[in-house]
């Protein structure tokens, strides 16, 4: 289990809310976030590599290619905090920019990669037994 801090932190950096925002229902190879975000990709796979450490997105290699998604924290209130994260963060607008610009980058015939439609992690699920919990346990003291 990664401590508190470290998942705190690793949602704390402005660049690594832009990876997660981009990856929030798919999986994506390196060279579409140093396309979309304009970033070289030694300071993108730096912030991958936290994110990785923090426990919040796992990497898959494909021949050449590494490719990354967001997997489901084991605890239930990071759980929790992740997916209330990613929706905020599809309700920002410089996110909906990066988001659009990168199914603009994915629909050119000289993307580099096809993207590959990940599992949506099972947030919701955990998040709906943790109010469940809470709730009996609400009710048990009362």
């Amino acid at each position: 289990m990664v401590s508190m801090q470290t998942f705190f932190t690793a949602l704390a950096d402005k660049t690594r809310r832009r990876i997660l925002n981009l990856i929030r229902d798919q999986e994506l190879c390196v060279c579409f976030f140093t396309e979309v975000l304009d970033v070289g990709q030694p300071k993108v796979s730096r912030h991958l590599a936290y994110l990785r450490n923090a426990e919040i997105v796992t990497a898959r290699r494909d021949g050449k290619w590494m490719y990354y998604r967001i997997v489901e924290p084991e605890d239930l209130y990071a759980a929790q905090i992740l997916h209330d994260t990613l929706d905020w963060l599809a309700s920002q607008e410089r996110m909906r920019a990066d988001y659009e610009k990168l199914k603009l980058i994915c629909s050119s015939p000289t993307a580099p990669v096809q993207i590959a439609r990940a599992p949506k992690p099972n947030i919701l699920r955990k998040a709906d037994t943790l109010q469940q919990k809470n709730e009996e346990l609400d009710t048990f003291l009362l």
